[in-house]
């Protein structure tokens, strides 16, 4: 998950090197491959062999990080960095095969560990990238990505099983028709994703601001907004905690635990202006996010166990435009308004997923869902 990213810490040190401005969408086309990957690649894990998808999609990536590291200009850098979104939605290959692969008792437990190292995949990118970057050069963070993907795909071919494809005899033109009817059948899968687009929403709102608010108000730099993923990881990596509550005493509890969570970290970065305010904050945020991923991959997963490639597409999809719309907004909201407007925005699309987690629970008391 990390490739999708290290650029964005790079970008200044890539633009001074090509000296072309269109540079500055290396980001942009990244997101872009990520989003034709996740609609076009993840619902081939339903109609064939996940471990050989999973494969080929590593070593495309490898190549394609092998392609940015070598491009000459900034077009060929741009259609490298495509396919390195592109390729990289393989992360989202192995979340559907680990929960094919758990135990339903130990479903959440499961999912719980693949998607805390996805998110510090994405939030330590920014991290490594940046220190690799002022010590060796953007050029060779790109060439430790290659290796590294290739190592990948030597491990999973070890440890990986064999798998039946779920959607025997079905054609591709047909897996993608029914991702529509997916949106349409399972209000359930609505209700996840709707949610999950909140939580997935304030999480880019914070993170894509986080570097301004760091400067102007308290005079650190990049490297200290890097420094902020290492702590972030904190909140990612007990979110797993959530996964066995989840299995143990049901998912819905645990998402509006995670929605109160996230709530709160919001009421935080408002009403406490200083670092240490940010600091709890940000733990409380990931927390609360990745507690909610969880769970919810826990219901969408179980839904349709022939289908759970395509499920994820559909929520998958709609979260990160989500981020995307989000991290617009945030930057509008900084642009105008400042750090409260920013924090005026993360509290309202917080209680809106609170408001929809309510819902939820006393639609399951009065048996409607």
């Amino acid at each position: 998950m990390a490739n999708i990213y290290y650029s964005q810490p790079m970008l200044e040190q890539m633009q001074g090197d090509l000296r072309d401005p269109a540079v500055a969408y290396v980001p942009t086309a990244t997101q872009i491959g990520y989003a034709l990957g996740l609609l076009f690649l993840v619902p081939l894990g339903d109609l064939v062999e996940r471990k050989r998808l999973i494969l080929l999609q590593c070593l495309a990536l490898a190549l394609a990080c092998a392609g940015v590291a070598l491009a000459p200009g900034a077009m060929p850098i741009l259609a490298a960095s495509l396919l390195v979104g592109t390729f990289g939605s393989v992360a989202q290959q192995i979340v559907p095969l680990a929960a094919d692969l758990a135990p339903s008792e130990r479903r959440g437990q499961v999912i719980g560990i693949v998607m805390a190292g996805l998110l510090c995949g994405i939030l330590l990118s920014r991290t490594v990238a940046g220190f690799v970057a002022q010590y060796l050069g953007w050029r060779e963070m790109f060439w430790i990505a290659a290796p590294l993907a290739l190592g990948i795909a030597s491990l999973l071919a070890l440890k990986l099983p064999h798998s039946e494809p779920a959607a025997k005899g079905g054609s591709y033109r047909e897996t993608l028709r029914s991702l529509v009817g997916l949106w349409r059948d399972y209000p359930t899968l609505r209700r996840a994703t709707f949610i999950q687009c909140c939580q997935f929403g304030v999480f880019s709102i914070f993170w894509t601001v986080l570097a301004f608010r760091l400067e102007s108000r308290f005079g650190y730099g990049p490297q200290v907004a890097g420094l902020f993923g290492v702590l972030g990881v904190v909140g990612v990596l007990a979110a797993p905690v959530a996964g066995r509550i989840a299995d143990r005493k049901g998912p819905r509890q645990v998402i509006l635990l995670a929605a109160l969570t996230t709530l709160a970290s919001w009421l935080v970065f408002a009403f406490w202006d200083s670092l240490a305010g940010l600091m709890l904050g940000v733990i409380a945020l990931d927390f609360g996010v990745q507690s909610s991923q969880i769970s919810n991959q826990s219901i969408i997963y179980a839904l349709r166990p022939d289908a759970r490639s395509r499920i994820n597409t559909v929520y998958m999809t709609s979260m990160f435009a989500a981020g995307g719309l989000a991290s617009a907004l945030g930057m509008a909201s900084w642009t105008h308004f400042g750090w409260p407007g920013v924090s005026a925005l993360g509290i309202v699309v917080s209680l809106c997923c609170v408001a929809l987690q309510f819902g939820a629970s006393r639609e399951a008391a009065s048996g409607l869902a």
